[in-house]
């Protein structure tokens, strides 16, 4: 298996930095942090010392988001 057949075959789901999830929301850092403190974005994944968000995890605080206008 090539490396794009598996990247094909296995849903990748993309770890987002800070910065990313926060332009991905349209939000500064402080209230992206401001958000996972108070539970309106999940916590993030650790690794090491860096904080990281799966991509799904965002859009699917954006899809809520939607469903509750």
């Amino acid at each position: 298996m090539t490396n794009s057949t598996l990247s094909t075959a296995i849903n990748i789901d993309p770890l987002l930095k800070v910065r990313e999830a926060a332009d991905l929301l349209s939000i500064s850092v402080p209230t992206f942090w401001r958000r996972v403190a108070d539970g309106s974005i999940p916590k993030p994944i650790k690794l090491g010392s860096a904080s990281r968000w799966a991509q799904s995890d965002i859009l699917t605080v954006i899809d809520q988001a939607k469903a509750r206008r």
